[in-house]
């Protein structure tokens, strides 16, 4: 494969990351979020066991502090509670509140919505998703 393909995927991987990001932008602040919180928010599966912090630090590919910063406004907002990992006590989990799933359940609305993937025929959407998993992303 030529250096072509590649650069070309990527600058448009990175294009539909920065218009979706453009676009959720407004929605976002209306339910008085960033996009460092809604990504946080997207990161806990209601479904899952509590993540710790350091799992949901993992997934977000940033460090404690920040999401720290991050944990601290969704719990002031009332979204995410801080509690005792139930596989090490001396770590702390994240859990989302009632309305913290709905608050996330909104945020994913927003962003499928606004993402420039909404627009994919459902066959391109498999074969995206077959190339991403692929890749382990899927």
């Amino acid at each position: 494969m030529s250096e072509e393909g590649p650069v070309a995927a990527i600058r448009a991987i990175h294009e539909v990351f920065m218009r979706t990001e453009a676009a959720i932008t407004g929605p976002l602040a209306e339910l008085g979020l960033t996009t460092a919180t809604a990504q946080a928010l997207w990161a806990l599966d209601p479904d899952e066991e509590p993540p710790s912090m350091k799992t949901v630090a993992a997934r977000l590919h940033c460090n404690a502090p920040n999401l720290s910063f991050v944990a601290d406004q969704l719990t002031a907002r009332g979204l995410v509670e801080r509690v005792p990992d139930p596989r090490d006590r001396r770590s702390r989990a994240l859990v989302l509140t009632t309305e913290g799933v709905q608050v996330r359940s909104r945020v994913m609305s927003i962003v499928i919505e606004h993402s420039p993937l909404s627009a994919l025929k459902p066959d391109d959407m498999t074969t995206l998703l077959s190339i991403l998993d692929k890749l382990g992303l899927g």
